[in-house]
């Protein structure tokens, strides 16, 4: 058996932990979930308790590379700290990576959650074996990754890929980083939301108010299924924020000019109530997409796996750029922290 790594997915609810083997094959996960201990030094405990018995289990069949940690929050890479997060009070300005290398005895990477789904894509996911890619990940917020020469570009101090916070509304919604008119609080699910209750304030939307009263979470899940089912007001909704997300893209192939930009987070997975408006979006404002478009960029996702990844490598092969949901779901960003210790081991 080769070596291998172990990545941990460490979210504000859950702790997500898996072995993957150098070839990218997991060969185990565990998941952790919110009703454990929530303070920070146990969640640590908890954390290593779990890499210890992964890696003992495994180690007698191939050699342990270290742990690779995603994280939501601002980090220094240098310090290995958490310097801001909104989702795990206790961890900001503590030496985190240096407390888990001390308990475990080997290499400890910390990195935020995007550049680390970004790379799960890029190695294994929607855009294998394309060295220069982005993945935007849209769910309640909108966070972002970027991979140049199959490694993560972090600019100057570690914040490159903030694409939930490009401004598209100058005078537009205030965001809670101090800005107004954020692309999340137009494309994200928190935005979906937003413009769902306007929709209901303004008494014109009945199916989306019954759906808001009924007890059941609303969130943009239930607001998808009404665009499904054919209400318009729903239906609308998701055309603007295709149109928003247009927009962003337009400006990111513009500025990168990248050969594949990944779709992921939650919302993704409503591709087909939002992809025809943001391409349409994307052809009237980015100059680069213009010229570099596949004829038909909605092709691949009406196609079987095996013919769409086909068509894919088609428009590779002619340098288009690729717009394409992510492959890996949830699993990205623990494939992405077992692959930045691998790759460096």
């Amino acid at each position: 058996m080769p070596d291998f790594s172990i990545g941990v997915d460490l979210g504000g609810t859950n702790l997500r932990i898996a072995a993957v083997s150098g070839a990218g094959q997991l060969l185990e996960k565990v998941t952790l979930g919110s009703k454990g201990p929530s303070t920070r030094d146990a969640v640590i405990d908890q954390m290593c308790d779990a890499i210890q018995r992964l890696s003992g289990k495994y180690k007698e069949s191939g050699k342990f590379l270290g742990a690779g940690i995603g994280v939501p929050g601002i980090i220094d890479l240098q310090a290995g700290m958490l310097r801001k997060s909104a989702n795990l009070p206790g961890f900001e300005e503590y030496p985190v990576r240096a407390e888990i290398e001390r308990r475990l005895r080997a290499r400890v990477v910390l990195e935020n959650d995007a550049n680390l789904a970004a790379l799960g894509e890029q190695w294994l996911g929607a855009a294998r074996g394309v060295p220069n890619m982005a993945v935007v990940t849209l769910g309640t917020g909108i966070g972002g990754g970027i991979v140049l020469g199959g490694k993560i570009w972090h600019g100057m101090n570690g914040m490159a890929g903030e694409f939930g916070h490009v401004t598209l509304e100058p005078e537009g919604h205030p965001c809670g980083c101090g800005n107004r008119g954020c692309a999340e609080q137009y494309a994200s699910a928190s935005a979906i939301v937003r413009m769902a209750r306007e929709a209901i304030a303004s008494g014109e939307a009945p199916a989306l108010a019954r759906a808001a009263s009924s007890g059941a979470e609303f969130g943009a899940q239930s607001i998808y299924n009404l665009a499904v089912q054919g209400d318009e007001h729903a239906r609308r909704i998701f055309r603007s924020f295709g149109r928003y997300l247009g927009i962003l893209l337009a400006g990111l192939i513009n500025v990168l000019n990248l050969d594949m930009f990944v779709i992921g987070g939650g919302v993704s997975s409503a591709w087909d109530a939002y992809a025809r408006n943001m391409f349409e979006e994307l052809r009237e404002r980015s100059l680069v997409y213009a010229a570099t478009a596949p004829t038909h960029p909605l092709e691949s996702d009406s196609l079987g796996k095996e013919e769409g990844a086909a068509a894919q490598t088609e428009s590779r092969s002619q340098r288009k750029t690729i717009i394409t949901p992510a492959l890996l779901g949830s699993d990205a960003g623990l494939y992405g922290a077992a692959r930045v210790t691998l790759s460096a081991g």
